[in-house]
C-alpha cells in the first residue's frame, strides 16, 4: 500500500482572529493541508515561518507591526524554499506588484470562493503560480501599458533552453514535469530557472514570465496548455 504524502504545511498571518479562524476551519477540511501556526502581525508571521518552516506562508497584506510585503521579502530573504500566497482585500496594483516583486508566488482576493484559496495554497506548494482572475486582468493590462514589469536593471536575453523551461513554467509545470517533457533532470531544470531569474533579475517564475511576457520572449499563447 502507497503511503499518503505528507500534508502541505501553512503559517497565516492575518491581523483578524476570525478571519483567521474561518480560513483555518475550511483549509484543514482538505486533507492535504495543515495550518500549523497563525500570526497575527507581520513580525509574528515571519517568526513563526522562521519556527515551523511551513512549505507555504499565506499573508494578509495590511498587519500591524510590519505589512505583509516587508514580511515578505524577509521570509524570502531568510528561508527562499517557503511559498509566499498573498491573501488580501486590496486589489490595488501597487499591492499586487510590490508583493510579486517581494517574492509572493500567488496572489488571492478575500472574496475568491474557498475553493480556489485551497487550489492556490496547492498550486504554491508545488512550485507554481496562483493569481486571482481579477489580479490576472490587472497583470495584463500592466504588461500592455508600455510601463516597467519590475525588473530592477535590464535583463539579459534568455538562451533557447531556458525560454523552453520558462514557457513550460508558465503553463504551470513543476520541475519534474518540465524536466520529463525536455528529457533533462530535475537538478538542470532547477539550475535553468536559477539562471533565469538571475539573467531577468527577478524572484520567482511570476516575475519571470511577466517580464519574458514584457520583453516579447513569450506571448500569451505560449502560456497556455
Amino acid at each position: 500500500m502507497s503511503k499518503s504524502p505528507p500534508p502541505i504545511r501553512v503559517v497565516l498571518a492575518d491581523d483578524h482572529a476570525v478571519v483567521r479562524k474561518g480560513i483555518r476551519e475550511f483549509l484543514e477540511e482538505e486533507g492535504d493541508i495543515q495550518v500549523v501556526a497563525e500570526a497575527a502581525t507581520g513580525a509574528e508571521a515571519v517568526a513563526l515561518t522562521q519556527q515551523h518552516q511551513p512549505d507555504v506562508a499565506v499573508l494578509d497584506i495590511q498587519m500591524p507591526e510590519m505589512t505583509g510585503i516587508e514580511a515578505t521579502r524577509q521570509i524570502k530573504a531568510q528561508m527562499p524554499a517557503v511559498r509566499i500566497l498573498v491573501l488580501t482585500a486590496y486589489d490595488d496594483d501597487p499591492y499586487i506588484f510590490a508583493m510579486l516583486q517581494a517574492g509572493a508566488s500567488g496572489y488571492i482576493l478575500k472574496n475568491a470562493p474557498s475553493e480556489e484559496l485551497v487550489r492556490a495554497v496547492r498550486a504554491v506548494a508545488r512550485g507554481e503560480s496562483a493569481l486571482d482572475p481579477a489580479v490576472t486582468a490587472k497583470v495584463m493590462a500592466q504588461l500592455t501599458s508600455g510601463k516597467p514589469a519590475g525588473a530592477q536593471h535590464t535583463p539579459e536575453k534568455l538562451t533557447a533552453r531556458e525560454l523552453d523551461v520558462l514557457r513550460l513554467a508558465a503553463r504551470g509545470h513543476t520541475n519534474r514535469a518540465i524536466g520529463r517533457a525536455l528529457g533533462i533532470s530535475n537538478r538542470t531544470v532547477q539550475g535553468h530557472l536559477a539562471n533565469i531569474f538571475a539573467k531577468l533579475g527577478v524572484a520567482n517564475r511570476t516575475e519571470a514570465v511577466l517580464l519574458a511576457l514584457k520583453q516579447g520572449w513569450l506571448t500569451l499563447d505560449e502560456t497556455l496548455e
